[in-house]
């Protein structure tokens, strides 16, 4: 436990000094377990996923169909609202700009809100989702997600707080308006930047509740 802790410790002030941890934030090097409710039962044999909203063209995907679509491994500092941060992690899922290509992303679309099992959303400027390091994830460290941590999909959008990155994901609306989601609406930051430690939603806040 003192050797974890204070390897911790290092590689803390460490990454500090390299500028990778936000504010307020501290390490781990385990991966915690945070999701509102339980956990939703999942088939592939029947799980979809679809995309619609401001496209060219709709689009839904079988599990296999979304396999079959460009792969892309990445490595990537993720951080929790609730003020831990990893570095270092290793992720594989559909490379949402080739997605985006596909279904023929329109300009009219401002923002993405992502739709997950259990009526969870949340939403995203389409600038901070149209980027090089957010995927459509599947696999964490070599390994399927496991249900705890949102399997068998969630999107990895590492440069904003991990509740936008949604757990158990089934789709993606384009939109030309925002709309706020489950903890916008309970108060958090509309938008989720870390080095800002957008955290929650000022009281005079429209999405504020």
């Amino acid at each position: 436990m003192f050797k974890d802790d204070s390897t911790r410790r290092e590689l803390e002030n460490q990454m500090k000094k390299e500028g990778r941890i936000p504010p307020g934030q501290s390490l781990t090097l385990k991966f915690p377990v945070l999701t509102y409710g339980g956990n939703p039962k999942f088939d592939l044999t029947n799980w979809d996923f679809k995309v619609w909203g401001e496209v060219d063209t709709r689009m839904k995907w079988t599990w296999d169909g979304l396999m079959a679509l460009p792969q892309k491994s990445i490595k990537v500092d993720i951080h929790c609202v609730t003020r831990w941060s990893m570095v270092d992690t290793h992720w594989t899922g559909v490379d949402i700009l080739e997605l985006a290509k596909l279904v023929g992303v329109r300009s009219s679309a401002k923002y993405v809100i992502a739709h997950c099992d259990g009526g969870y959303t949340t939403n995203l400027p389409i600038e901070d989702f149209l980027d090089d390091d957010v995927l459509l994830a599947h696999t964490y460290e070599g390994e399927p997600i496991t249900p705890d941590h949102g399997a068998p999909l969630r999107t990895l959008v590492p440069k904003l707080y991990f509740w936008k990155s949604a757990k158990f994901v089934r789709g993606l609306e384009f939109s030309t308006v925002d709309k706020p989601g489950f903890w916008e609406q309970g108060g958090y930051h509309n938008h989720g930047d870390p080095f800002k430690e957008e955290r929650y939603a000022p009281r005079n806040n429209f999405f504020f509740r």
